[in-house]
């Protein structure tokens, strides 16, 4: 991970990670002090309500900052409470996972489906075809989706992800190597069947592209019942 490039006194909304499909709260905040490396940095003491925030060792923390005309959000563990002067800071240990805010312009759909992805730049087989990887859906919009999946990525990397014929209507035709951006990415939960989760963009090289996933998804609400 690079280093986090923010100005000292920049200001971050904060919350407690929230479980997986339900929608972040930024209802703490705190000030950026200053980068200690690629993985450390200090924070003031977050403040809810006007009031410090105890520190919990075991609870990820979601972090939301404004980078320009983009909204950024970073994922975070407190591992210590240091002074610095006559101030109290929070030691935050980032994790693998930044991602740019998204407001999303296009109706999600919790639906659960299996798909398959691959990269272009994974090892062929001796026919030389690239063998797919299997994973499952948590939601669906337009835009992108989150996903259930066992390879691990870097943020901002590229797949192709082809969804898979859904129903018997023409708009439910499978579609093949939909170009997709790792937005966010973390450990699934225990138990799961599938190590990650991770959410993905997709990227149109042109308008019937887009339109073509636009009526996949409005199949997928029909046939679903959604």
């Amino acid at each position: 991970m690079a280093e986090l490039n923010i100005p000292a006194g920049t200001r971050l909304n904060i919350c407690f990670a929230p479980a997986v499909g339900e929608t972040p709260e930024f209802d703490m905040s705190a000030s950026f002090f200053k980068t200690i490396d690629e993985s450390f940095f200090l924070l003031s003491v977050p403040l809810k309500g006007g009031h410090p925030v105890k520190v919990d060792e075991s609870q990820k923390l979601l972090l939301r900052y404004n980078l320009g005309s983009e909204t950024m959000v970073i994922a975070a563990y407190c591992d210590d409470v240091v002074k610095q002067g006559i101030r109290n800071y929070w030691k935050l240990r980032r994790v693998s996972e930044q991602r740019q805010f998204f407001q999303r312009s296009d109706e999600r759909y919790k639906v659960t489906f299996h798909v398959s992805y691959m990269q272009p730049t994974w090892a062929p087989r001796e026919d030389g075809t690239i063998e797919k990887e299997d994973a499952m859906t948590l939601d669906i919009s337009a835009g992108g989706a989150a996903l259930f999946l066992n390879s691990r990525f870097d943020v901002g990397e590229v797949c192709q992800v082809t969804l898979p014929r859904i129903g018997t209507d023409p708009e439910g035709e499978e579609i093949e190597n939909v170009v997709s951006a790792i937005c966010w990415y973390r450990d699934a939960p225990q138990g799961s069947p599938y190590r990650f989760i991770c959410g993905i963009q997709f990227r149109f090289a042109n308008d019937p592209e887009r339109d073509t996933v636009r009526a996949y998804v409005g199949n997928i609400k029909k046939v679903y019942k959604l």
